[in-house]
């Protein structure tokens, strides 16, 4: 059966994110508690590198909207991919492929063929994307926690859904984030499709200290944004190609843990969140060969509440700085632009899922900076969210750990 909740919200005119746009030059965003949705206690006094980079001021959608719970049986669902039809492809955590339909709330069974992922702690079946040419080739693309005899790694895998969709016909590992370690966190794992038939995949630099370093390391695939082809090349033009000293799949580095990557619908640039330790996750314009500053810079403390760095520094020349962060943390996974028509206010609008925020933060961004921000679903039922689509009816489609699947569209 499904649940709806009704989300209608009205905003004053001073908030209205029909607004935030054209008065965006005239918001004040400081790191005060005043007019931001953060109203909880920042976990340092650090100051932000510009105004609007972080706590900027809060908007709220005036369309009437509300959310259903299409299904609640799903298994630590991780990644959404949208089917030519409509339906939902989506990972689960454990190895499982299964299919969802939105209109009836039909979960398929399990689809076989994927092959085995060490899931213990942060690890198992991630994200995944279909091919541009899908509805010819039934090429599925994902990412996931590969073990072997030393340990594990994040590796990228291909295979073709099977026409009964029964099964995954051939699977083949194509690439490999290497060194492996014996860990269980920050194996990153978002993959998304350019226009140019690339692929982009995230990795996490594996969040124990001694592994940290590598994601300054131009010979270490670990903590960083690799750009590969589907046979899991390095792409032709990534920016250290030639250089001896570099890994020529490395597209950026000095990330920590990217969980969000996704193309700007109309200006086509590349965005990815990562997360922060205590305090400083991070939403970040992916530029080619860009060092992002993990674990050098940053806006968090060691969960101990211990400074990271001595003394800790969180601008640096030569590090990128975040377009903007968050101090007490989102936890931000998988994210989308949102380009349908249901909801014009929201056109171009950036929603990320929050997992031990428990909403969905959608972001109004200007110009490449955030002018407004908005919690939707917050603290409903204390559900992590972990990935979140556009489908092609133009609803958004949310994934949570719990397993529950929201459809969230104009009333």
């Amino acid at each position: 059966m499904k649940l709806i909740f009704p989300l209608v919200l009205t905003s004053l005119a001073a908030l209205s994110c029909n607004n935030a746009a054209s008065t965006s030059n005239n918001t004040k965003t400081t790191d005060s508690l005043n007019n931001s949705v953060t109203t909880e206690k920042p976990n340092t006094n650090y100051k932000p590198a510009f105004e609007g980079q972080t706590r900027i001021a809060a908007v709220k959608t005036s369309t009437p909207y509300a959310s259903t719970v299409i299904t609640e049986s799903l298994k630590s669902p991780w990644g959404i991919a949208v089917l030519p039809d409509g339906r939902l492809l989506i990972t689960e955590k454990k190895g499982t492929l299964r299919i969802v339909d939105p209109a009836s709330g039909t979960v398929s069974e399990k689809i076989e063929g994927v092959g085995g992922v060490d899931d213990k702690g942060q690890g198992g079946l991630l994200g995944l994307a279909l091919d541009p040419d899908f509805a010819t080739n039934r090429m599925v693309y994902w990412v996931f926690s590969e073990k072997v005899d030393k340990g594990n790694h994040t590796a990228v895998a291909k295979g073709k859904l099977a026409e009964d969709e029964k099964s995954i016909q051939n699977k083949q590992v194509i690439y490999r984030a290497l060194p492996t370690y014996d860990g269980d966190k920050h194996y990153g794992g978002r993959i998304v499709f350019a226009k140019d038939g690339n692929l982009f995949i995230s990795t996490g630099e594996r969040s124990d200290k001694e592994t940290r370093p590598q994601a300054q390391d131009l010979k270490s695939a670990l903590g960083k944004i690799l750009r590969i082809t589907k046979d899991g090349k390095p792409a032709a033009g990534n920016p250290f190609e030639g250089n001896k000293d570099a890994l020529p799949e490395i597209y950026s580095y000095g990330h920590r843990n990217t969980q969000g990557l996704a193309f700007h619908p109309e200006t086509g640039t590349l965005w990815n969140n990562e997360f922060g330790p205590l305090g400083g996750d991070e939403l970040n314009l992916v530029k080619a060969g860009v060092n992002y500053g993990w674990p050098t810079i940053t806006y968090g403390l060691e969960y101990s509440g211990d400074p990271i760095g001595n003394p800790p520094i969180q601008q640096k020349e030569g590090l990128e700085q975040p377009v903007y962060y968050w101090d007490p943390v989102l936890s931000p996974s998988g994210m989308t632009f949102y380009s349908g028509t249901n909801i014009p206010e929201w056109k171009n609008s950036l929603f990320l899922a929050g997992l031990n925020s428990y909403h969905i933060a959608r972001l109004v961004i200007k110009d490449n900076k955030v002018v407004g921000e908005e919690r939707i679903l917050d603290k409903e039922g204390k559900q992590r969210f972990r990935d979140i689509a556009q489908g092609k009816d133009g609803a958004l489609y949310a994934i949570t750990d719990g397993g529950r699947l929201y459809k969230i569209d104009k009333k």
